[in-house]
This record gives structure tokens, sequence and C-alpha cells, in this order.
């Protein structure tokens, strides 16, 4: 019997799980492992609260999880609970696939001010990740601005712009929902060093602000190239420019008291954020294209702002005695190997790049490597090992059916309208389990 451990239950880590059972079938044993007690990581508190039918791969997850094969072992916390070496001893072998949760740093004056967060730390907020909920964001300046050109970027601005109806059929927190009601923000500033050809916004996630109730996007007509130059645009890209020009156009939108702009700032650095004790004022360098890549002007200007988010990418968190590559935040590995035995999958791998199903043939590649490496069983204990070192250590971690009972208190505590009302602290979440919290 082959034992493998994979720390990380999101996408990666199932997919992962997945792939081993298509290769082995009966013959291998399979140890999911996460810090929280409840799975799928990226699927929970990642995406967009208002896009429903994305979290519903997690059904796919579940299928994998249920079979005999599969274990969920949540509420450990490796390096802590268990290491690495301690890991590498009980199973043929450890594979990393916690994702990439942590904020990559702006690495400009002023970003420690109250009120400017990373997009891990603000998505984490309204979806409810135990580490973020006492976030607490002051929405009460007119004006927010978003750094980045991605689609985290438009997730933010969609949940910062939408109505309270609009939030009919999803899964955002209540805390989140009740500042977002209050919030008096009606100005939205969505920063780019680059221009319309450069971004990495898909065209649905583009569509979706043309139809929010009180959202008018706006585009200067002068950052937009000539629209001839869109037919060298592979055609994703090609329609998200498209929406880009519709916005340009566009003179009408929603009229109301509670109207929001959202505003495309094409060509345009943060260079400092300005304030006291929070932030004021972001201050911005006007930029130019050369060889694509965005180069500074010298022309400055400042946006009154009273929330900063920046959506600027992730980076991998550290294990204690894992190789890590500084530069790209992530395990330092050579197509998934970072040492006999122990290998690196998904964000994890690769750093904060594709969607959620790139984690697939990720997955099934890593699997193929493992059994290129290890022909045979190595005769590790595996689960039974790791059961006998739990009950020496008072480990009560939670099991799948565990988080089941969770789950099913999820939805029974939901308000009218939205799928589940999230358990935003660890105890509570352990409570809903039936374990002892004390």
């Amino acid at each position: 019997m082959r034992h493998i451990a994979i720390v990380g239950s999101g996408p990666a880590g199932y997919y992962t799980a997945e792939a081993a059972i298509k290769q082995w079938g009966d013959q291998v044993h399979i140890d999911v492992f996460d810090r929280l007690p409840v799975p799928f990581g990226l699927i929970r508190t990642g995406v967009a609260p208002d896009h429903q039918s994305i979290k519903g791969v997690s059904k796919r997850y579940e299928a994998t999880a249920g079979t005999d094969n599969v274990r969920f072992v949540g509420n450990v916390t490796i390096g802590k609970d268990v290491t690495i070496a301690e890991l590498q001893d009980l199973y043929d072998a450890v594979i990393l696939a916690t994702g990439a949760p942590n904020d990559r740093p702006l690495g400009l004056p002023g970003e420690q001010l109250a009120n400017v967060f990373g997009s891990a730390a603000f998505v984490g907020w309204y979806n409810g990740h135990p580490m973020f909920a006492d976030l607490d964001p002051a929405l009460s300046h007119d004006t927010a601005v978003i750094i980045g050109n991605g689609n985290v970027a438009l997730d933010v601005a969609r949940i910062l712009a939408k109505a309270q109806s609009e939030f009919h059929g999803s899964d955002i927190v209540s805390h989140a929902l009740s500042a977002l009601d209050g919030s008096r923000i009606r100005r939205i500033v969505i920063l780019g060093r680059r221009g319309p050809h450069q971004i990495a916004m898909t065209p649905k996630e583009l569509g979706e602000l043309a139809h929010l109730t009180r959202a008018r996007p706006q585009v200067d007509p002068a950052d937009l190239p000539d629209a001839a130059l869109d037919e060298a645009l592979d055609p994703g890209l090609r329609k998200s420019v498209n929406h880009l020009r519709a916005f340009a156009a566009a003179t009408g939108g929603a009229d109301t008291d509670d109207a929001i702009d959202i505003e495309f700032d094409f060509f345009a650095a943060p260079r400092a954020i300005i304030g006291e004790d929070r932030v004021e004022e972001i201050e911005v360098e006007r930029t130019r294209l050369e060889d694509g890549k965005a180069v500074g002007t010298g022309e400055t200007y400042r946006i009154p702002a009273g929330l900063v988010v920046a959506c600027i990418g992730y980076q991998t968190s550290r294990i204690p005695d894992v190789p890590f590559d500084d530069r790209n935040g992530r395990f330092a590995n050579e197509d998934g190997r970072i040492a006999p035995g122990l290998y690196c999958v998904g964000w994890a791998r690769r750093g904060p790049t594709g969607t959620i199903g790139t984690n697939r043939p990720d997955g099934f590649s890593i699997i193929e490597k493992i059994a290129e490496d290890m022909p045979e069983p190595a005769g590790k204990p595996g689960r039974a090992g790791f059961e006998a070192l739990a009950q020496a250590r008072a480990i009560d971690y939670v099991k799948f059916t565990d988080w089941k009972k969770i789950e099913q208190a999820e939805i029974a505590n939901a308000r009218d309208g939205s799928p589940r009302e999230k358990f935003v602290a660890v105890d509570r979440m352990i409570e809903a389990a039936g374990k002892d919290i004390s």
C-alpha cells in the first residue's frame, strides 16, 4: 500500500488526490491535511461569493473526499502540530498543495497605513476567512482605489458597487453585507500600470459591471488604442477590450443618488500612499509603454481616497525546513520536485497563475512523477502512523464527516436567499462539528 500526504485541501490538493486514485486504485491511501477545519481552500474563501456556479466544482472534490482511499485531516497546522520531516517519515510522498494565500507587498511608502489592504485580506474578509473576519475596513470615504488589472480587481470593485438586493443567492458573510449596506463609497478607481491591451480581465467579469443597478463603469476614450489594433489580440482579450470600448462610449448608466462610478485609470502607476494614521490620498505617476513595459513619465497626480485594495498577486506561505523561492513567492522546486519524497503542486509549485481547472493537469503530472520516482511502496506506516502521533500529541483533527456537520449547520443558519452562513471563527466550526473546544 502506498501512503501519500497532501498538505492543502483546495483545488490542487483534491485534483492530486483524484489523480493518485486513478494511478493506483485501491493500492493507495491519501491523507489531505488542512490547517482549517473546513476543506476546499480557494473555492470557499477566494472565489467571489456571488459566483456560486464556480463554487460548484467543490462537488467534484467531495466525490474524491468520500472514497475510502482519501481522508480529510483538518485543523492541523504543518510546522506546529506536525513537521514536514515527521510527515516524510510516515508517508511515501508528501505533496505541498498550500496555494498562495498571502498578499504580495506593494513595496510603496505608506502601505502600512490603516485601511490599506491586500486582496487576500479584503476578499477573505467578505468571504469569511477566519484570519480576516475581523478586518473591519472603513467604508466611510467616498472614494476607493483598487490597484491591479486582473479579475480579482474586478471582483473587489463589483462587491463594493453592488446594491444589497444584488447579493441574493450569494454566500457573502453577514458582517460584510452589513458593512457594505452602510458604505459611503461612490467612486471606485481601478489603477493599471499599462493599457487596455495588457489587462488580465476576462470578458464575463468585465461584462458583469454593465449590469449592476447602480454602477457606471467609465473608460477615457484617449486611453484606448486604435480599434484596428484589436485584431491582433486573442479572442478573449478582444472581447474584454470591446467591453472597455463600450464603457468609453456609454453616456447613460445608473443615475440615482447612490450611483457608483467605476473609473478605469490606465497608464497609471501608484508611487506612494499618503496619510497620517490612515490612507488619505494615493500618489500616481502617469506611464507610457515601451516594448510592452510601463515606464514612468514623471507626471504625477494624487487621488483622494479612504480605502486602497491592492490586487497585485499572491505568494505561498513558508513552511519550516522547506526551501523557498523568494523571487517568485513559491516553494523552490524543479517541475514540482523539492527533495526526495517531497513535492509541490498548483500555486505552491508555479505561483498564482492559471485558473482553478489548471490545477487538474498539474495534479496528474505530479502523480506521474511520483510513480516514476517510486515504482514500489516504501513500506511506511501512513495514516496508522499519523493516528499514533495524533493520539500521543492530543491532536483532535477534523474528519470529513465532521466537516459535513459544520456544513449542515452553516446551511441551517443561512439568511433568506443565501445558500449558507459561514462560520468565521475556528472555535465555532469545531463546536459545530461536535468536538471539544476547551
